[in-house]
């Protein structure tokens, strides 16, 4: 059984000192999940520069002293188990957490991507369809469309604490991915310079511009029958935190990240069956199933064209007492 001690990273950890400036640590990172780990002249560990804390939670200028900006995630233990640490990434949103002893001493960190490798040949994976883990969802997919200003999506990204967006046309069918990360470079320039007009200007003029000028427009794409093996596998070749999930008309309908498998992981621990697993899943999934089954029946007689509409909107109250409470 793998233990957390035999997959601790102690080589080319990513470091900066507390003097370096905000935007020098944050032009280190690739996603909103990173960590840049700041150390002092001592080598003594301070914290971590994490682009969600010091963006989406904070609104630290580019020019801050790192220093300044420190967020501090759970301590990871040597001695917690692979269920515990992958709760400690969900908890904290940081996906490179730092690893002690019991004495407090620095070991290295481990990451939520390696952790994932060594479960990305696991039975159960291959034999549990995409649509029962979107069955067990609590929310449906954030979905945003890309006449939509920048304004409107951080105001979601911090409404809905989700790092990406799924973008949709006037069609609804998919047209990208915005994460907030994509954002960055123009959410940190520096609050107080010579040309600070200037900048807020250009702060201002970004702001109105819609996201269709920042959303990426390759998205990798299953459907509800694939299986959470090929989802995974995606993740971890792609180096992506999440997949996108259409229907046949390229409608996105969920989606699938990398928190999912992380909280499989913590829920179930290091040896759970694929059978055991699948019927929790699918439990989870009785009651949001049966919703769909009673509005399918309820409905049939309604075109498919306003039905999408309302989905789409995420109006599935209204959608509800119109159609079967008043039926």
């Amino acid at each position: 059984m793998i233990e957390l001690k035999d997959i601790i990273k102690t080589g080319n950890i990513i470091k900066i000192s507390p003097e370096e400036t905000l935007s020098s640590a944050l032009s280190l990172t690739r996603t909103s999940h990173d960590s840049v780990f700041v150390f002092d002249d001592k080598n003594s560990y301070m914290g971590v520069i994490n682009p969600y804390y010091c963006l989406i939670k904070s609104s630290f200028p580019g020019n801050a002293k790192v220093k300044h900006c420190l967020y501090h995630p759970p301590k990871v233990r040597v001695h917690f188990s692979l269920a515990k640490v992958a709760g400690n990434f969900i908890e904290s949103k940081v996906h490179y957490l730092p690893v002690f002893d019991d004495a407090d001493r620095f070991l290295g960190i481990i990451s939520a991507r390696h952790l994932l490798s060594f479960y990305r040949n696991s039975p159960f994976l291959s034999q549990i369809q995409v649509k029962e883990l979107l069955k067990s969802k609590k929310r449906p997919v954030i979905t945003i469309s890309d006449e939509e200003s920048v304004t409107t999506a951080v105001h979601l990204f911090k409404k809905t604490r989700v790092s990406k967006l799924v973008v949709i046309g006037r069609d609804f069918k998919l047209k990208g991915v915005l994460s907030y990360y994509d954002l960055i470079a123009y959410l940190i320039s520096p609050k107080n310079s010579e040309h600070k007009g200037e900048r807020e200007g250009n702060q201002v003029s970004f702001y109105h511009q819609k996201i269709k000028n920042f959303v990426k427009t390759y998205a990798m794409t299953l459907k509800t029958e694939n299986y959470l093996s090929q989802a995974l596998d995606l993740i971890l070749k792609k180096k992506i935190g999440s997949i996108i999930i259409i229907d046949g008309e390229k409608h996105p309908i969920g989606i699938v990240t990398t928190k999912d498998f992380l909280a499989m992981i913590m829920r179930n621990g290091n040896g759970k069956k694929a059978d055991s697993i699948s019927e929790k899943l699918s439990n989870q999934g009785l009651r949001i199933g049966g919703f769909f089954n009673q509005v399918n029946s309820k409905v049939k007689k309604f075109q498919y064209t306003e039905i999408r509409n309302l989905l789409f909107k995420n109006s599935i109250k209204r959608f509800y007492s119109k159609y079967i409470l008043q039926s």
